[in-house]
């Protein structure tokens, strides 16, 4: 649920003119109900307490808030290529619905195995690696956060030597409760543009 509160006073001698919308009206209302509040202006400033308590769900999903997943995202992009996967794994919030479309391709895989054995296979497979995040756009709601972002790393994978591994990726972030869920993410190396001939070797399987 959001609200935009435009509130205009303009104090003369006759008195103030305060102009709000229905939902600033209501809480003013309620407080005036309360405390006998006579000056409409008064009614409107001594509900705003009230009020920013109605909006904190759109505050949630802030540029602020954005701002912060970018950041958190991009400490677990560093983690996660240097093979640090237990401060990794401490750093992220998953969703027990969270799902992956891996750079590899494949099916979509559904939750996530953090087990310490699963946990130790990773660090093995991606050792000395570094991050920085681009971030291409984002999209908030009361409720979600989308970002769509350029991870630009480089590491050892899977035993080849450094090279450059960067993604594109979109996550989506869900709030429950206090915290933003990793819900969903997905990557694929395509970052630079391919031709028709590998594009459909790779539609095919080849």
């Amino acid at each position: 649920m959001s609200f935009v509160i435009p509130i205009e006073a303009n104090e003369t001698k006759g008195g103030a003119m305060c102009i709000w919308n229905s939902s600033f009206r209501k809480a003013a209302a309620k407080w005036a109900r309360t405390a006998g509040a006579t000056s409409r202006c008064t009614l409107a400033a001594v509900a705003c307490s009230e009020l920013l308590l109605l909006v904190q769900p759109s505050l949630a999903a802030s540029s602020e808030t954005v701002a912060e997943l970018i950041r958190r995202t991009e400490e677990q992009a560093r983690a996660f290529n240097a093979g640090d996967m237990w401060r990794w794994h401490g750093m992220i919030r998953l969703s027990d619905d969270f799902t992956l479309m891996q750079p590899f391709g494949g099916p979509m895989s559904h939750g996530f195995d953090a087990s310490p054995a699963r946990l130790a296979e990773l660090s093995r497979s991606f050792r000395n690696g570094e991050a920085k995040l681009e971030r291409v756009i984002s999209y908030a709601s009361d409720d979600l956060v989308v970002l769509a972002f350029v991870e630009r790393q480089h590491g050892e994978v899977l035993g080849l030597p450094d090279q450059d591994w960067s993604l594109r990726v979109t996550q989506v972030y869900r709030r429950q409760g206090p915290h933003w869920q990793l819900v969903h993410r997905h990557a694929d190396p395509l970052v630079r543009p391919i031709g028709l001939d590998q594009a459909s070797a790779l539609a095919r399987g080849e």
